[in-house]
C-alpha cells in the first residue's frame, strides 16, 4: 500500500551535543522497516522526472521499487548499473537540488528520501550481501590511464573496466579516493565506505597506483610512451584560494584544504598519528560552502570553545547544503552573516589573535545571480580568535597543464574540454573539478561517465584507422 505521508521517514541521528565531540557518522541510516516505509512513498511516475535530475541518470523508481519488495540486492544492482559510488552519493549528493528537487511528492509535501534509500541499499549490500565474485570481463588489450582517484576518476575507470579496457588509476596521495578521503570528514562520509566502494571497482580489474604525481613522477607524454592509448584527467581542484588580505601568512591561518587534509587523511584527531593535532580555542572559518561547514564542524570536534562561520552574504545566499547548515547550527556553530574579513591580526610572535571584519549589506544581483555584498563604511569590528580557516574556493593544480603540450586551460586554470570531456590534446580527456572548478561529487561522477563513453568511441575510431 502506498504511503501518502507528506513528510519523509525521519533518519536516526546522533544527538547534536554528543556528536559535536566525536567524529562518528552523524546520520545512522534507515532500518529495513524505515526503508520500506519511505520506499512506499514513491509513486513510480511514468515520466520519471527524478531520473532527469540525476547527473548519472540513476534508475530511481526501479531501485526504490525493489526496496519496497524487500529485494535489496536487486536494488543495489540497479543502482550500480549507472552509478559506481552509491554508498558515497547516498551520503554526500545534494539530492535536494537534483533528483529530489524533481520528485512529484515534493509538490505537496517533502520529496521521497531518494538519497537515504540509495544509502540504505548500498550499505546493506556492503554489510549483509553474500560476497559475490565480480563477473568475468573479457579484456580487449587496450591500456588506458586515469589520473586521479576521486569521484570523476573512479567512475570513468569503472565504466572503462566494465567494458574490457585495461585501466590503471594514478593517484598522487598514498590512498585512493581523492576529495572523498582528504576533503569530506568522517562524520559525513566514513572512510571505510569509500574503501569498500574502491574495492568493488578493483574487483573489475582496475589497477590503482598511489604516490604517483602525474606531471612530476610521470608526464602525460610518458604515459602514452608507456603504451596507454588514452588518458582521462580527473585530478580535481586542490589548489586553495585566499582572500589576499593582510595577515594571511600568520601562524594559525590555514586553507580549508590543509586543515581538512590534516584531520581527514592524516587523522590528526586520533591518538597515535604523527600529524600535529590542530588544537584551537576560538576559530573563524571564512566562507559559506560545504567545505566551510566541514571545517567549522571539525574545529568544534577538535575541542574549540567557539567556532564562527564568517560569510559576506545572508543565510538565503549560503551555498552550502541546507542539511549541512542545519547540522552546523544544531552543533553550536555561530554564523556571522553579512560580515567580511579585511585583516587578520597577529601578536608579537606572529600568531593570530583576531580577525577584523566589516559589516555588509546586499545590493543588486551580480553576474552570479546573487545579491552583491557591499561594505558599510566605518563598520569595522574585531572578533578574538586564535585560528582562521580560509574556505573561499579552490582551483585546479596547474602541474599537468604546465607539463603537457597542447593542453589548454581557461583563465581560472580549469582544463578546456568539450561536452564529452575531450581536451585540446588528442587522446586526452578530462572531467570533474579539473574542468569545472570545485563542484559536487555527483557532477564529477557524471563527467567521468560521459568521458568514459567518449573515450571508448575515440579508441574504436582509432582502431579503424
Amino acid at each position: 500500500m502506498a504511503n501518502m505521508d507528506k513528510k519523509k521517514t525521519p533518519i536516526p541521528e546522533q544527538e547534536p551535543q554528543v556528536r559535536n565531540k566525536n567524529f562518528e557518522e552523524v546520520a545512522l541510516g534507515y532500518t529495513e522497516e524505515m526503508a520500506k516505509n519511505e520506499a512506499a512513498r514513491c509513486l513510480n511516475c511514468k515520466n520519471k522526472p527524478c531520473v532527469e535530475g540525476c547527473p548519472v541518470n540513476v534508475r530511481i523508481p526501479e531501485f526504490i521499487g525493489k526496496i519496497s519488495e524487500g529485494d535489496y540486492e536487486a536494488a543495489y544492482e540497479i543502482l550500480t548499473s549507472t552509478n559506481s559510488l552509491p554508498a558515497v552519493c547516498g551520503r554526500v549528493c545534494p539530492q535536494e537540488s537534483q533528483c529530489e528537487a524533481k520528485c512529484v511528492r515534493g509538490i505537496k509535501g517533502e520529496p521521497v528520501g531518494i538519497g537515504r534509500l540509495e544509502r540504505f541499499a548500498a550499505d546493506r549490500h556492503i554489510t549483509c550481501a553474500e560476497k559475490k565474485a565480480c563477473p568475468t570481463i573479457q579484456k580487449n588489450g587496450v591500456k588506458v590511464a586515469v589520473v586521479g582517484s576521486g569521484p570523476a576518476g573512479l567512475t570513468c575507470a569503472g565504466d572503462l573496466a566494465m567494458n574490457g579496457f585495461d585501466v590503471t588509476v594514478f593517484e598522487s596521495l598514498h590512498d585512493a579516493g581523492g576529495v572523498l578521503i582528504y576533503g569530506i570528514p568522517e562524520f559525513r562520509l566514513p572512510k571505510s565506505i569509500v574503501k569498500k566502494e574502491v574495492e568493488q571497482l578493483q574487483g573489475y580489474g582496475i589497477t590503482i597506483k598511489t604516490d604517483m604525481v602525474i606531471g612530476k613522477t610521470m608526464t602525460i607524454d610518458e604515459l602514452f610512451a608507456d603504451g596507454y592509448e588514452a588518458v582521462f584527467i580527473g585530478s580535481g581542484a586542490g589548489l586553495p584560494q585566499f582572500l589576499n588580505i593582510e595577515g594571511e601568512s600568520l601562524l594559525g591561518v590555514y586553507s580549508a584544504n590543509e586543515y581538512l587534509t590534516r584531520i581527514n587523511l592524516m587523522k590528526s584527531y586520533k591518538d597515535g598519528y604523527d600529524t600535529p593535532a590542530v588544537k584551537s580555542k576560538r576559530v573563524a572559518v571564512v566562507g559559506g560552502g560545504n567545505v566551510a561547514m566541514d571545517a567549522a564542524r571539525c574545529a568544534q570536534r577538535m575541542g574549540a570553545e567557539k567556532v564562527y562561520i564568517i560569510y559576506r552574504r545572508s543565510m538565503d545566499e549560503l551555498p552550502a547544503r541546507s542539511e549541512e547548515v542545519h547540522h552546523a547550527i544544531e552543533e553550536g556553530i555561530e554564523f556571522q552573516l553579512l560580515r567580511n574579513p579585511v585583516k587578520i591580526i597577529g601578536d608579537e610572535n606572529s600568531r593570530v589573535v583576531g580577525i577584523e571584519c566589516v559589516e555588509m549589506e546586499l545590493g543588486e544581483p551580480d553576474a552570479s545571480g546573487r545579491r552583491r555584498p557591499i561594505a558599510k563604511e566605518g563598520s569595522n569590528f574585531v572578533i578574538d580568535v586564535d585560528t582562521v580557516i580560509i574556505s573561499v574556493g579552490t582551483s585546479p593544480n596547474p602541474l599537468i597543464k604546465s607539463t603537457t603540450k597542447g593542453l589548454e586551460a581557461n583563465k581560472h586554470g580549469c582544463l578546456v574540454a568539450d561536452e564529452n570531456g575531450a581536451t585540446t590534446r588528442e587522446g586526452v580527456f578530462a572531467g570533474g573539478d579539473a574542468v569545472t572548478g570545485a563542484a559536487t561529487v555527483i557532477l564529477a561522477a557524471g563527467a567521468g561517465k560521459t568521458a568514459a563513453s567518449a573515450m571508448m568511441k575515440y579508441l574504436e575510431e582509432k582502431k579503424k584507422k
